[in-house]
């Protein structure tokens, strides 16, 4: 029998915050104007909401559930459930460290299981709800830092690149995040779905000069090569290297190259979803900063 969750949440969605999104477990609650602001950063957040740039969070409901998280995601939760973490002994300890530290993700993700809410920490990045089963049997594989929350259904493992070239030349890691299964992942990009631009490849290939691929088919054969046969030839061309996508699935680009954070991404601004000792907030206090000194 499933669990009901017999608490009454008020509030939550308003004229101020919607639900934009929803899939599985998981609905996009976005602050379509955001009014916890001061005399000095109104003006700011009132253009960032006319740009699209909002705080957003997600919040899942859980019905004799369980869903997996970044560590330190968590804002609230109520009702019966309970943490664990997705550590099964010493060795798989010690094999999620060395996914944390090759894939730049949290080594030990925590598990909530039971019935309830579960809210997380609101951020100013987009947030795209994932449903894994359409990417094939081997899955998709990300971008470091994309991944935020996924369904109890969906495998979080690593991939490794084809051949050392597609690390060393292209600039990236021998290693990705791949989620595989069936059920919905939440992931954090740095532009909305709206922007993004799907390949669909049918024993094809894409090439691409930077890093704008930010999730793909594990299915596909990535390398990175030259633009032409000689070093000459590149030269000439005023071209480097381009990353290669080869097979049948698909890719999905940004209109933009990925960075560690939005700031740097998009020059956006915030400051709630940040901490204070993080650079996105930094970057808010010398922006407010030379508003204030002009």
């Amino acid at each position: 029998m499933k669990g009901e969750i017999n608490m009454e949440i008020k509030n939550l969605v308003n004229e101020e915050r919607r639900i934009t999104n929803q899939k599985g477990i998981f609905s996009v609650l976005e602050y379509v104007r955001d009014l916890s602001v001061s005399p000095f950063n109104a003006t700011a957040q009132y253009f960032m909401s006319k740009m699209n740039v909002r705080r957003r969070q997600i919040v899942a409901k859980l019905d004799n559930d369980s869903l997996t998280m970044q560590a330190g995601a968590l804002q609230w939760m109520t009702g019966k459930i309970e943490v664990k973490t997705d550590v099964k002994g010493v060795g798989d300890f010690l094999g999620k460290m060395v996914k944390g530290a090759v894939t730049k993700e949290s080594a030990v993700k925590p598990v909530y299981t039971g019935t309830g809410i579960v809210t997380l920490e609101p951020t100013y990045k987009y947030l795209i709800l994932c449903d894994v089963g359409e990417w094939g049997e081997r899955g998709v594989t990300i971008e470091d830092g994309m991944f935020l929350a996924c369904e109890k259904n969906v495998d979080i493992g690593i991939t490794s690149r084809k051949n050392i070239s597609s690390a060393i030349l292209g600039n990236e890691g021998l290693f990705n995040v791949n989620l595989k299964g069936k059920g919905i992942a939440v992931l954090e990009s740095n532009v909305p779905e709206e922007e993004l631009i799907e390949v669909e490849l049918n024993n094809e290939e894409l090439k691409i000069d930077g890093r704008q691929a930010v999730c793909w088919s594990t299915s596909l054969d990535f390398t990175v090569e030259r633009t032409t046969k000689t070093l000459i030839g590149s030269a000439a061309s005023n071209e480097g290297l381009l990353n290669v996508f080869r097979g049948t699935g698909k890719v999905l680009m940004s209109p933009v190259a990925p960075t560690d954070s939005l700031i740097s991404s998009t020059n956006s601004v915030g400051s709630k979803a940040a901490d204070p000792k993080s650079n996105a907030f930094n970057a808010v206090g010398s922006f407010i900063g030379g508003v204030i000194g002009n």
